[in-house]
């Protein structure tokens, strides 16, 4: 018969297996810019619908408007995307805009139906890290989003904003009309707001925003810390997923 002392410790050792594992911090924000009136863009969609599988990456979709003209509008574009895609060009100085387009990490660009290239641009970007510089994490209690960046050595001389992204986790869209006429596409984690929380200059600090906020217009969230140059988006220099991500 087992005795007290090793019931004890199996009961310790099976609660353990049950608590949920704590998530490593994401080592790549991927952002893909795409539309449902860009013939070359389904493929993007569903390599991002892969990348969105992964613990450690955060993939978002953010369509595009300038293809609706095509003879299809967008049902999910945004003009506020359109402008952050041509910040980044701005940012990076090359002024290249198209679409499929992905950015790694706020700093580079790659054809965003090509795994190789964005796979490089993450190696590139994190610099042999397995995660950002900054460390961000997020809690909810009582209606509330707190989100706390933890000071560590990355975090000297750095000025950043921290922005809520709220997002839907997949939607599928049959195409009536345009270069994607007849296709059912999914997409997945589609960004339906840039929601500006503050700004961050460095050391340890936290923020709050109500949960409604955070959510407003999905069922899900991501917080991106990223710098920025001349009021345009830089590197993202840490980012975390809300709960049910």
């Amino acid at each position: 018969m087992a005795s007290r002392l090793t019931l004890t410790l199996a009961a310790f050792g099976l609660a353990a297996l049950l608590q949920p594992a704590l998530a490593d911090p994401p080592r790549a924000v991927v952002e893909l810019f795409t539309s449902q009136g860009c013939s070359s863009c389904p493929p993007a969609d569903e390599l991002l619908v892969e990348y969105s599988r992964q613990p450690d990456i955060i993939a978002l979709s953010l369509p595009v408007n300038y293809w609706d003209y095509l003879g299809w509008k967008d049902t999910l574009a945004h003009v506020a995307f359109t402008e952050r895609q041509k910040a980044y060009a701005h940012s990076r100085s090359d002024r290249q805009v198209f679409t499929p387009q992905m950015i790694v990490n706020g700093k580079k660009s790659c054809i965003g139906s090509d795994r190789d290239q964005i796979e490089k641009a993450i190696q590139a970007t994190s610099k042999g890290r397995k995660a950002l510089p900054v460390s961000v994490t997020v809690n909810e209690q009582n209606g509330r989003v707190t989100i706390t960046v933890d000071e560590t050595p990355d975090t000297a001389q750095r000025v950043a904003e921290l922005w809520v992204l709220p997002v839907l986790k997949a939607q599928t869209v049959p195409i009536e009309r345009g270069e994607n006429r007849g296709k059912t596409i999914t997409y997945a984690n589609v960004v339906r707001g840039l929601n500006r929380v503050g700004e961050w200059l460095g050391g340890s600090a936290r923020f709050e925003v109500p949960v409604e906020t955070a959510r407003s217009g999905g069922d899900a969230y991501v917080v991106l810390l990223q710098s920025t140059d001349t009021a345009r988006p830089g590197v993202i220099l840490g980012a975390a997923k809300g709960p049910g991500f």
